[in-house]
């Protein structure tokens, strides 16, 4: 009935039978939907997925990873606080407003506002001007070396559309509020949406008004745009082996081989720029939903390494994950700058030893607390760790939630235990940095630290890497950052994500390490 049900909805979602020349079709199924379609709300993987085919920003990261023109044309670093942004001519929105630097200074600012959550991508910025219709100038407090890289994440609304919807200001995503944004856009991008169902689908078509067909920029040739939303992985991939949709972002590990084996279908894969990690609220005296009153068990550092040697990743890796990940001692990739082999290292699964740890903590026979996890792409290894932990007599109570909700309970600072996973679009270690590790008390992109972990060290050596203009300098005080961290066991990372998608025959797509594709760069031939 699901199958029936889908292929219905696909049917009558696509072009009518007096068109001479069906539109080509894209019909693409992933595992969770855009959570709000405001563009500076919610800094979420599966949100940009969909916000970026829609609007777009100054810079952009091809299917190389490599940092080309977008709605700038070209930028400079004038003054060593100073970035220079040239705007693209003749560039129109979808509702039919022209875009100048008027706009751009809005969103930078819109960014900047206290309910956004891409604090981190402007988090060096002091203030933001327009030199002339087509040119901006981005000051910063202090010299950053990656603000192109940056700005490949702030997407640019129009001002007056904004303004006129009564959403000048960003979404305020943890207290669920709704604005005009939320569930309408207008950018300037290649799609825009014909009709939308939260948590089920999607569909986009081309953007008659976008500057970049004209100008020859993507090699897509995709009319129309189907992001669709199917949670169960089974009911995706057997959309996919039915032909029901055209291509997978999230294929479930347990699958691999089965599509592997289809001759009409195609596995990509690699390891993805991301990492899954474990967040233990440190900031209270009393550990929310455990049953240690009075206390916070993982203010301990001894507790934290019993957490460490209780969980075995490389069972993870071979088990629940099928092979489908990398265990790691790092809080980001080798992709990133600032990576370092030597951080890599993790303390080795030894449960006698959590045990005892736990029993010098003052925890002899263990405790009980929530474990908070994300439906989707780990849920599966949150499981797995639930019942590694039981056997040093640490009873994490698994709470599985969609999400959107888990977002928001872990952004409201309601989590005593998480699991989350992270990527770095900027490709530089600071990112990580500041939005995970700096104390929260630093304010600005300090947004993620949802547990809590402040060490006043490691602060005084942000200002320290913000100040380096000497490349090779500036890697040495980030990993020396990350050395700190890892020793007082901040955070607990676990494994380094692998990304396979697949696709049917006739459907080109570049596999990307950030997770993301852009629908403008996918050709599509009829099945």
């Amino acid at each position: 009935m699901r199958s029936i049900l889908l292929t219905a909805a696909l049917l009558l979602a696509g072009p009518s039978f007096a068109q001479t020349s069906p539109p080509r079709v894209l019909r693409m199924a992933t595992s969770v939907d855009a959570a709000t379609l405001d563009p500076h709300a919610t800094n979420a993987l599966f949100t940009f997925l969909v916000v970026q085919q829609i609007y777009e920003s100054l810079t952009h990261r091809g299917d190389d990873l490599k940092i080309v023109p977008g709605l700038a044309t070209r930028w400079e670093q004038v003054e060593p606080t100073r970035w220079r942004f040239h705007l693209r001519p003749d560039v129109k929105f979808a509702g039919g407003e022209a875009f100048d630097a008027d706009d751009v200074v809005f969103s930078i600012r819109r960014a900047l506002a206290p309910t956004s959550n891409y604090g981190i991508f402007v988090d060096t910025v002091a203030d933001v001007v327009a030199v002339d219709g087509l040119t901006v100038d981005l000051i910063t407090r202090v010299p950053d070396a990656v603000i192109p890289d940056k700005m490949t994440r702030i997407l640019i609304m129009d001002r007056g559309w904004a303004e006129a919807n009564r959403s000048a200001a960003p979404q305020n995503f943890a207290q669920r509020e709704e604005l005009f944004a939320v569930r309408n856009a207008n950018g300037t991008g290649p799609f825009m949406i014909r009709s939308r169902e939260q948590d089920q689908r999607t569909i986009m078509v081309r953007n008659p008004n976008w500057w970049g067909r004209a100008a020859n920029i993507a090699a897509g040739n995709v009319d129309e745009y189907h992001h669709i939303t199917l949670s169960s992985d089974a009911t995706r991939v057997a959309a996919l082996l039915s032909g029901e949709v055209d291509f997978v972002h999230v294929v479930p590990v347990q699958d691999v081989a089965r599509i592997r084996g289809n001759a009409r279908l195609r596995v990509l894969d690699g390891q993805e720029n991301r990492t899954v990690f474990m967040a233990f609220r440190q900031d209270t005296d009393e550990l929310a939903g455990s049953d240690t009153p009075g206390r916070n068990p993982f203010r301990d550092l001894r507790v934290r390494q019993a957490v460490a040697h209780a969980v075995d990743v490389e069972a993870l890796r071979r088990a629940t994950l099928r092979g489908q990940a990398v265990p790691t001692g790092s809080m980001w990739t080798q992709f990133v700058n600032g990576w370092d082999a030597s951080t890599n290292a993790r303390l080795p699964l030894d449960r006698a030893r959590a045990r005892a740890l736990l029993t010098e903590a003052g925890y002899p026979n263990g405790f009980t607390v929530p474990l908070d996890c994300p439906v989707g792409t780990y849920d599966e290894a949150c499981q797995a760790i639930a019942a590694m932990l039981a056997q040093v007599g640490i009873r994490a109570q698994l709470n599985l939630l969609p999400n959107a909700q888990f977002t928001q309970k872990i952004r409201r600072l309601e989590s005593s235990f998480y699991v989350l996973s992270w990527g770095v679009p900027t490709f530089d270690a600071s990112y990580t940095l500041r939005a995970i590790m700096a104390s929260r008390s630093m304010g600005g992109s300090a947004s993620w630290n949802l547990g809590g972990w402040s060490n006043p060290a490691f602060d005084a050596m942000v200002a320290r890497m913000d100040n380096e203009l000497d490349p090779a300098a500036r890697r040495g005080i980030m990993q020396a950052m990350h050395r700190l961290h890892n020793a007082d066991m901040g955070h607990l990372p676990l494994y380094h994500m692998m990304i396979p998608w697949a696709h049917r025959q006739g459907v080109a797509i570049t596999h990307r390490a950030d997770n993301q594709f852009s629908v403008r760069e996918i050709r599509v031939e009829a099945p």
